[in-house]
């Protein structure tokens, strides 16, 4: 059975991160991929998704507004199991340090 496919939309995409927004349908995925940044996920819908790892299925449980961190190569595929849309905001982070000076003084 085709699944239907993860909508991702790229709010932000510069030299130091890439934000984002990833809308699943009900039965929606993602599709097998590594990560090839380390990368913060913000969930902006409360439920579980699945996940196809390379060591079987795992459901992860998210809550609104709590954020986790993943580190670069984690391979899966995301899966919303629910009947109705799930949402988060995914920040790749390109580099690590400082970002550049805002201008602004302390």
């Amino acid at each position: 059975m085709q699944r239907p496919a993860a909508i991702p939309t790229v709010q932000i995409d510069n030299e130091l991160v890439t934000v984002t927004e990833w809308r699943f349908p009900p039965g929606g995925e993602t599709g097998w991929h590594r990560h090839g940044m380390n990368y913060v996920v913000v969930p902006q819908t409360t439920g579980p998704l699945l996940l196809d790892t390379p060591n079987g299925q795992v459901t992860s449980q998210l809550t609104t507004g709590v954020s986790y961190y993943r580190p670069v190569g984690v391979e899966h595929n995301v899966i919303n199991p629910g009947d109705t849309e799930f949402v988060f905001v995914e920040i790749e982070i390109k580099q690590p340090g400082q970002a550049p000076d805002s201008g602004c003084s302390r």
